[in-house]
């Protein structure tokens, strides 16, 4: 339980936040000989700047928005169809990042890493509740402990990647996407939050299940 919510949970915000910084020289490239090709002319320093300056900012422009929304989301619909969905936001924010460079559009990197910041919102918030709310009373410290480890993992993990994949930039960018569908495909086994349940829903039957489950 732990690993299939961290990995899609805090760990991928921890990575996001970290790999655009070890590819930023690949992907910079990658934005002026797209403009060459384009338009015949170099890209000025001063727009690849911007440009650059506005990928790297999409990322917590979502991430507002999805932390804005996620409270409302998470008491409507739940917060365990709220990582579903949000699993699949990520696998479609990274094939916009992944294949930004066969199409040879930095603006798909761009929308990509919009729908990421979004995403991230959604699941730091998320996560954290859900993962306090099916984990048995006596654990709970520990499972919320996890959610920091995660982060902190996603970091290291970039970090590692980084040191020897930089040329493979685009496929860096989607690695979330693979994790993302690890947890599409294990989360629907998990109950649903109790509290979500008997609060929202007023469903004691199916409280009690999600409670004797964990």
């Amino acid at each position: 339980m732990i690993l299939v919510l961290g990995i899609g949970g805090t760990h991928l915000s921890g990575f996001q936040m970290s790999v655009i910084n070890y590819t930023s020289p690949y992907i910079q490239k990658f934005i002026n000989e797209t403009w060459l090709e384009r338009y015949g002319s170099a890209l000025q320093q001063e727009t690849l700047t911007l440009l650059w300056s506005f990928i790297v900012s999409m990322y917590c422009v979502g991430g507002m928005i999805g932390c804005l929304c996620s409270g409302y989301l998470t008491a409507k619909y739940g917060k365990k169809k709220c990582l579903l969905f949000n699993d699949a936001v990520l696998i479609v924010a990274t094939l916009n990042t992944g294949f930004s460079r066969r199409a040879k559009s930095f603006e798909m990197i761009l929308i990509g890493r919009f729908l990421e910041g979004i995403g991230a919102g959604i699941h730091m918030n998320a996560h954290v509740q859900y993962a306090g709310e099916i984990s048995p009373k006596k654990f709970r410290g520990f499972v919320n402990v996890t959610c920091s480890v995660f982060l902190a993992l996603g970091k290291a993990v970039a970090r590692i990647l980084g040191l020897r994949y930089l040329y493979m930039w685009n496929v860096l960018l989607s690695f979330s996407g693979l994790v993302a569908l690890i947890q599409l495909l294990f989360l629907p086994f998990f109950p649903e939050s109790p509290p979500y349940l008997l609060l929202q829903k007023g469903d004691k039957d199916g409280c009690l299940k999600g409670k004797i489950k964990f």
